[in-house]
């Protein structure tokens, strides 16, 4: 079928995530490979998201294809309770590259349904019901996901789980310059600890964070804050869960973002880098003494498509091309030229307040003045946003534009020219910005 055919039966026959799907202009891809996207019009597109976050290896890498075949020839599905191979090995792979003694996981097909079971877990071994989240957080689609999210996703979801104490993160919105990131640790710790006192601690079962917020911000925790969180909810006796669906498996220049903060937490969730987003996978990471409860206690939660082998032998071949290839070390080594890059552009253009990145993760914020007011507010946007975010399009930059900000997400075994010619794009896209810019 012509492009024109294709986007109009997807239209007409299906539904888009998070929009009006009558204003949709599905990008037409009939291919990806490495760092690149192909649409049925023959446009070649720098995928400068990962797509979600997630394809950290980057498309169609030929030894994770040939692993996925080769599970479907060997065993395409059985149901949860039973003992295969793949799962065998990638539990104990998994355990080995998890710092800790996180050596236990439940298998699940996403991020939401992690961080779902995660609180679930929370709440069974605790006996506790309520749960701390953040504002700037994002957890999942789910009813109880889209409570523990702080983002305005929300606002059309509620009422839902109730329990939920969502709390201020590190760094709001309009931040201030000038402000010391250990004074942020310890207003924020101080803050946190009274409404914990509030609420009650012995009614908290546990407190889930990005440990790196993702979509709102692109954040990566003030210095002290993980280490003085940590201690702040073993004070309390909280649990700490950190999600880590779009930080982990690579994205930071580590295997787990909270690796930064030399801490472990009591649960660690994760998905789309852990099969690269090609198949659906989640899971759930456990310390051994929650593991060991669960030994002896029922979980009360299951899922028919729970260690679904040729998913796990996705996340098997993933992980394996990451240690063979380096490439944890190669995101933490282009961290430099990202952070290089959002330099020059900061020094060039008068619209760009600031570029964050840690390995490549990374999102720029835009300003539409010289008292650095953000160029759109919270949940708000600006003409020039959109023009931005078409000029990225009609030049072959896939990104994510959103509010006041775009994100720097790329495929983690992405070469410095590619990541160069990516901000290449951006570097000209700027100009749109800059013209908007009040003085």
């Amino acid at each position: 079928m012509n492009t024109e055919e294709m986007k109009q039966l997807c239209k007409a026959h299906t539904l888009y995530t998070w929009s009006r799907s009558n204003d949709v202009d599905p990008l037409p891809i009939v291919r990806a490979e490495g760092s690149w996207l192909y649409t049925s019009d023959g446009q070649k597109i720098l995928d400068f998201n990962s797509q979600l976050m997630s394809v950290n290896i980057g498309h169609s890498h030929p030894k994770v294809l040939e692993a996925m075949k080769r599970q479907i020839d060997e065993l395409q599905f059985v149901y949860p309770q039973t003992a295969t191979p793949v799962r065998a090995r990638l539990g104990k792979l998994l355990a080995d590259i998890t710092p800790g003694d996180i050596n236990t996981f439940f298998f699940t097909l996403g991020g939401a349904e992690a961080n779902e079971n995660a609180v679930r877990a929370a709440k069974l071994f605790t006996g506790r019901q309520k749960i701390l989240s953040r504002y700037r957080s994002y957890h999942g689609g789910t009813n109880m996901t889209m409570q523990l999210t702080g983002d305005p996703r929300r606002w059309p979801n509620e009422p839902g789980m109730p329990g939920v104490i969502r709390v201020m993160d590190p760094r709001p919105y309009e931040f201030s310059f000038g402000v010391t990131e250990e004074e942020q640790t310890a207003n924020n710790l101080k803050y946190l600890e009274e409404v914990i006192q509030y609420e009650g601690p012995h009614t908290i079962a546990a407190m889930i964070i990005e440990t790196v917020t993702g979509t709102n911000g692109v954040l990566p925790p003030p210095k002290g804050y993980l280490k003085g969180l940590r201690a702040l909810l073993d004070k309390y006796g909280i649990l700490l869960i950190c999600d880590e669906v779009m930080a982990g498996f690579g994205r930071t220049g580590k295997w787990y973002a909270f690796e930064h903060g030399d801490i472990v937490p009591d649960m660690v969730t994760t998905a789309k880098g852990l099969t690269s987003s090609y198949a659906p996978l989640g899971c759930v990471g456990f310390r051994d003494h929650i593991a060991d409860f669960f030994r002896q206690n029922v979980f009360w939660g299951g899922l028919t498509y729970n260690s679904h082998p040729v998913c796990l032998a996705t996340a098997e071949a993933v992980i394996r091309v990451m240690q063979d290839e380096g490439i944890v070390e190669r995101a933490a080594e282009m961290q430099h030229v990202m952070r290089a890059e959002m330099d020059r552009l900061q020094e060039k253009h008068v619209s760009v307040a600031e570029g964050r990145c840690i390995g490549l993760f990374g999102m720029i914020d835009l300003r539409k003045n010289s008292k650095g007011e953000l160029l759109a507010p919270y949940n708000g946007s600006h003409p020039a946003m959109g023009k931005l975010a078409a000029f990225f399009r009609d030049n072959g930059l896939f990104t994510f534009v959103r509010w006041a900000n775009f994100t720097c997400n790329p495929p983690l075994n992405i070469t410095e020219e590619d990541l160069r010619y990516g901000f290449s794009i951006v570097d000209r896209g700027l100009e749109i910005t800059d013209a908007a810019f009040e003085g």
